[in-house]
């Protein structure tokens, strides 16, 4: 790149390419100059492309999703690198994104741009406050927030989809999905126009006053649920001491001279109890072993030590080993439901295949089986001759969810259920989640790297890292100090759709170790803000008792880290 615009020799252009490795604060940019893409992390690589886009000092950059695909601790490391180089570049970017939160965090105005055509623009801070649009009301409306208790709110949905660029309506082509809707909306499509609200705010909305005085609103009530305590007696799932190791195929000689192969411990001991009617939320970056472990649970992945109880049963390890009573028990949705919808068979019939495979209905009671599902997901009947092709992201995912309640499970098991899906069609699944196990007392096993969305369904938070469980504790307690570090920085990393809320900023540099060479002491102390000295290194900590069922692994005294998590509002690396 250095050379085609510049014009320079080829080791000058080494020089400068390490230049700028350095510059978006590469670890050892002169050693990752000679790597490969396939050698380096998804932030390595995140930030090597930043590199290429900063070297010619372009006026403009344009960043199309430039963290979507990562971890929220890395997005959060991208983030502030990018502000930091604005201000030193000077450059002027277009940011394109879905993440609300990351348009707080990052972004001075912001445009809402709907089936092609621009609804409203303006100063962050007035559009996130002052939403003069009905679209951006919805939009915010459908984000989950973490101060909010699910037992008291639904989130607000769009109803309907955006429409095809080759039939928009005439009129407002926001108009068939709101809610506030006139004649004069339908009739003809509005303009730009300046509200004179200040700081250049503008919309295509001819209700934009009364949209401005629409109370801020993020969620709808609901009458309040009580939280049932736990109980021994009500234990749908109970996972012992589960293992996963993957044996390394290729062995370096080192090895071979040890006589010992080495493994990828992706699941390395974790127990956990799931109780009826409750969710169990998951979190934790990529390749921690939350999915492995899920797999485990489900017979996908066949575990190598462990029990994994269901009811008073101890399931066999592989799915092929599984009774047909046992397979009804446990089911599954996966993150991307073309992966799991035949492309030639009609919805419908995917649909039905668990009930024809495991259990014996007949015909009439078939059909009727299959239009209840439908009906409990919010899709009609008619949907089910349809083929995977000519529905939505989020109707196949509803569909996904359908086939998996067929066999009405104990336990259903969400890996990323919601995050391919925009935000809107995110919090109706949400919804439809959440109703579906409030009117069936399903319990459910809920996996996302969506800290946000993992608090608004679950009514517990399990922590993983490097196979290993952290901390574990209710949705809400698991919110509040004591954390664990990890646990701290998982959220301090959280992007929240507010231009002016508080964070404590604790930021994790390093990339998580590999799973085959495991830190010796407590596995996260290579990256730990908060390591206290060598018995971090040299000794496993242990699990102590905050009450309520909050516990947290950690050697740090748990009224400490109250204590500093409580005072502490600076930065932490």
């Amino acid at each position: 790149m250095v050379r085609v615009h510049s014009g320079i020799s080829k080791a000058e252009a080494r020089k400068k390419a390490v230049d700028m490795l350095s510059w978006v604060r590469m670890p050892d940019p002169s050693r990752v100059a000679r790597r490969y893409p396939h050698q380096l992390s998804g932030g390595q690589l995140q930030r090597v492309l930043i590199a290429i886009a900063l070297v010619t000092n372009p006026r403009l950059l344009i960043m199309d999703e430039p963290t979507t695909a990562l971890d929220v601790t890395t997005e959060a490391v991208i983030l502030d690198l990018i502000r930091d180089l604005l201000m030193e570049y000077q450059t002027a970017v277009l940011y394109i994104t879905h993440n609300l939160g990351v348009v707080a965090r990052l972004c001075h105005r912001v445009g809402v741009i709907y089936a092609g055509a621009l609804m409203e623009q303006g100063p962050v801070s007035r559009v996130f406050k002052k939403m003069l649009h009905p679209y951006t009301l919805g939009l915010l409306g459908s984000v989950p927030r973490v101060e909010l208790d699910k037992r008291d709110i639904v989130l607000n949905t769009i109803p309907g989809y955006i429409p095809q660029p080759d039939s928009l309506p005439a009129g407002c082509i926001f108009a068939p999905r709101c809610r506030g809707a006139e004649d004069a909306c339908r009739a003809s499509r509005p303009p730009l126009v300046d509200t004179k609200e200040g700081a250049d705010h503008i919309t295509a909305c001819r209700r934009w006053q009364g949209v401005k005085n629409t109370p801020e609103k993020f969620a709808n009530p609901q009458e309040k649920r009580e939280m049932r305590e736990p109980t021994t007696e009500d234990i749908v799932l109970d996972s012992v001491n589960v293992k996963k190791y993957f044996p390394i195929s290729r062995l370096r000689l080192g090895d071979l001279i040890r006589g010992k192969r080495p493994v990828v411990k992706a699941v390395d001991d974790i127990s956990l109890r799931i109780r009826q009617g409750f969710t169990m939320g998951i979190v934790g970056e990529s390749g921690c072993g939350k999915t492995t472990f899920a797999r485990c649970i489900a017979g996908l992945e066949k575990a190598s030590a462990g029990k994994i109880i269901v009811g008073d049963e101890n399931l066999p390890y592989a799915v092929s080993k599984r009774s047909a009573d046992q397979l009804k028990k446990i089911q599954m949705v996966f993150q991307n439901p073309d992966a799991s919808l035949n492309p030639q068979h009609t919805v419908g019939a995917s649909v039905a295949r668990p009930l024809t495979r495991l259990k014996n209905l007949s015909k009439k009671v078939l059909q009727e089986r299959l239009e209840e599902l439908f009906q409990s997901v919010n899709l009609p009947k008619e949907y089910m001759n349809r083929l995977p092709h000519e529905i939505s992201g989020g109707e196949k995912q509803r569909v996904a969810i359908a086939r998996a309640l067929a066999t009405d499970p104990k336990l259903l098991i969400c890996d990323e259920p919601i995050s391919s899906l925009d935000v809107s069609v995110q919090a109706s699944l949400m919804n439809t989640l959440m109703e579906l196990q409030n009117r069936r007392g399903t319990s459910c096993l809920f996996i996302s790297h969506d800290l946000a969305a993992v608090k608004h369904l679950s009514s517990w938070i399990a922590v993983i890292y490097l196979g290993r469980l952290w901390e574990i504790g209710s949705a809400n307690d698991i919110l509040k100090p004591p954390h664990h570090p990890y646990t701290e920085a998982l959220f301090s990393a959280l992007p929240i759709p507010d231009p002016d809320a508080k964070q404590s900023r604790v930021r994790l540099r390093e990339a998580v170790p590999s799973a085959v060479t495991i830190p010796p002491g407590c596995r996260f102390h290579p990256r730990c803000p908060r390591k206290v000295g060598e018995i971090c290194e040299n000794e496993e900590p242990p699990w102590q008792d905050y009450g309520h069922w909050h516990k947290i692994c950690c050697h740090i005294p748990l009224e400490e880290l109250v204590e500093i998590q409580t005072a502490d509002e600076g930065d932490l690396q």
